[in-house]
């Protein structure tokens, strides 16, 4: 065992340049660092700097180092589709050749609402496409007077139910999802997630979604390096909503986010516990704040304050542990649309036992991070991608 505790962090969402099949998707040209970077008059990312990111990809702001501190490569997707499961489980080692559906133009066919309204209880308002913010000053307060539940989804393969916290309640909004989760099982309705997003506020302008979002995802249909390393008595510790993308599957604790910025800090203090094995993060604010409402500023504040407690957390890490900074997607806030963008995404690996750094040649599949990851444990990975733990020297 190389390592003793990996720290990987899917900072989610940012990409860095056109995938080799962009075109595909119709994002040819997408960047999500380097066009919010020239959106935003430059990045100040200093940590990342160090780490040698702007070796990896030109970025404004970001500045090339003759000696970086760590190894860096992007990673090119092989599963088809462009949403934060299909990621994640494939940097676990799942390969997923038939993307989720998704009803961003449509929304959810009648015979579906008609279901969820007979078997919730409950009418069903909205189901369109929709910013999140924006639907809850739209329905918000018909939604308070009615009782009716919010339906919308995204560009994501979702469906999200909003309730108000109080007056609705969380126990409730909760059983309508597993209701949601369960009519759309069947084939032709399979959607990835069900969000439960609870607000609370009194009017338009005013209703804020609360820390109590859960989301109920599609079990992976097949064995991640989660479960080898759960099953092989390695800790697996969770922060943010990786633990709703693997519905606990390989999971040994987890700790839910209230924001990016929590996230970060719950790893930093996850850092002062003495565990052997993963402690796997998502920061969502990235994608679900910035990304999708194509804020290129707000991104970029995000972003920096990122790598702010990146630096803190790099004080925390001892001689034996290992830190992997990646991406499950893009989502380029200067792109056309609302969709996540297909990009190669960064991989950024640093250790303080390192005695060099620089950069790894691109990355096949996002498959590299969980055969790496498995073979620093010497336990049993999937069939895809190939392990880089030779080269972090």
């Amino acid at each position: 065992m190389k390592f003793k505790r990996v720290f990987t962090i899917v900072i989610d969402s940012v990409g860095a340049g056109s995938a080799f099949d962009s075109y595909k998707y119709d994002d040819d040209k997408a960047d999500t660092l380097g066009n919010m970077a020239l959106a935003t008059n430059g990045l100040d990312l200093k940590n990342l700097q160090k780490l040698g990111l702007g070796n990896l990809h030109h970025i404004k702001g970001v500045e090339k180092v003759d000696n970086p501190l760590g190894y860096y490569t992007k990673m090119q997707e092989i599963s088809l589709g462009k949403d934060t499961m299909t990621g994640h489980w494939e940097m676990m080692g799942l390969y997923i050749d038939e993307p989720f559906i998704t009803f961003t133009e449509t929304g959810f066919p009648d015979e579906l609402i008609n279901e969820l309204e007979a078997k919730t209880g409950y009418k069903v308002i909205g189901n369109k496409a929709a910013s999140g913010t924006e639907i809850l000053d739209e329905l918000g307060e018909r939604h308070m007077k009615t009782k009716e539940i919010i339906v919308y989804t995204s560009a994501d393969s979702v469906l999200q139910i909003a309730a108000h916290e109080e007056i609705f309640g969380l126990d409730e909004l909760y059983r309508c999802c597993e209701i949601a989760r369960e009519i759309t099982m069947k084939p032709e309705w399979k959607v990835g997630r069900i969000i439960a997003r609870p607000f609370i506020g009194d009017k338009k302008g005013a209703f804020v979604r609360t820390a109590n979002r859960h989301d109920l995802a599609l079990k992976p249909f097949g064995y991640t390096v989660l479960n080898s390393l759960k099953d092989h008595g390695y800790d697996v510790i969770s922060v943010g909503k990786i633990n709703d993308i693997f519905v606990a599957e390989g999971i040994t604790e987890a700790y839910k986010s209230k924001s990016s910025v929590h996230g970060m800090e719950q790893t930093i203090e996850i850092a002062d516990q003495d565990f052997t094995g993963l402690c796997f993060v998502n920061l969502v604010d990235f994608d679900a704040k910035w990304g999708h409402r194509r804020n290129p500023q707000g991104y970029k504040e995000e972003l920096e304050k990122f790598d702010e407690l990146l630096g803190k957390l790099m004080t925390k890490l001892h001689h034996d542990d290992l830190v992997c900074v990646c991406a499950d997607h893009g989502n380029d806030p200067t792109w056309k649309g609302s969709d996540h963008t297909r990009e190669l995404v960064p991989l950024i690996m640093y250790s303080p036992q390192f005695t060099g750094g620089g950069l790894l040649p691109t990355c096949d599949s996002f498959a590299c991070l969980g055969q790496t990851i498995a073979e620093n444990f010497e336990v049993p990975a999937t069939n895809y991608g190939y392990s880089l733990l030779a080269n972090l020297k």
